[in-house]
């Protein structure tokens, strides 16, 4: 499982034309409109340093991807149906566990400092990914607040989720990597994911 001790992906704004080509290419290696336009339009916001929407933006790039990729599973590959979602299927352990049983690479979906994500799937306490996705998606962030000069004088603007955006940016490139080969075992694309370029790993 990858693990970093500090930020996972750092662009240098004077190459981001060849690095988002990059980086695009990974996200557009799922073969899914309906799944890789959140990741790429998430990754256009982060650049343009627009952080809440960034991180809204692949947080449901995750979730539409485990959501619409375990519904094929269950479908006629030659007539896929991705109409019939179910609306009560969203990002949670359970969600995340029922991938993991259908042989899914879940375990890129892990912050780098997340030691016991595996385990915590199966319990009641939920894991990072699905805590982020339920305080940002319903429009909590409280806990990105910044108290440092008192109670009184805390305030919270966008750049404060800098950090967490940065973070979850790599974990998409993981992940779309990982589905897409996934993907394409499952005969839901036909192409093989591009590697994913030494700058924007995660350290292993």
């Amino acid at each position: 499982m990858a693990a970093s001790e500090t930020f996972d992906y750092k662009p240098r704004h004077n190459i981001w034309h060849f690095r988002y080509r990059e980086v695009q290419n990974v996200f557009l290696s799922l073969c899914a409109a309906e799944q890789h336009w959140f990741f790429l339009q998430g990754h256009d916001a982060y650049l343009e340093r627009l952080y809440l929407p960034a991180l809204s933006s692949l947080l449901n790039g995750i979730e539409a991807s485990l959501r619409v990729t375990l519904h094929l599973l269950n479908k006629d590959k030659e007539h896929p149906d991705i109409w019939a979602l179910s609306p009560y299927r969203v990002l949670s352990n359970k969600l995340i566990l029922q991938a993991q049983e259908a042989g899914m690479p879940v375990q890129y979906l892990a912050f780098s400092e997340e030691k016991d994500f595996l385990e915590n799937l199966k319990s009641d306490n939920r894991v990072e990914i699905v805590e982020l996705r339920n305080d940002i998606c319903h429009g909590n962030v409280t806990k990105f607040i910044n108290t440092e000069l008192g109670p009184e004088e805390s305030f919270f603007v966008p750049d404060l989720l800098r950090t967490v955006t940065e973070k979850v940016l790599a974990i998409s490139v993981d992940w779309c990597q990982a589905l897409a080969h996934f993907r394409k075992a499952n005969g839901f694309s036909h192409y093989d994911p591009p590697d994913v370029p030494k700058w924007a790993r995660r350290k292993l």
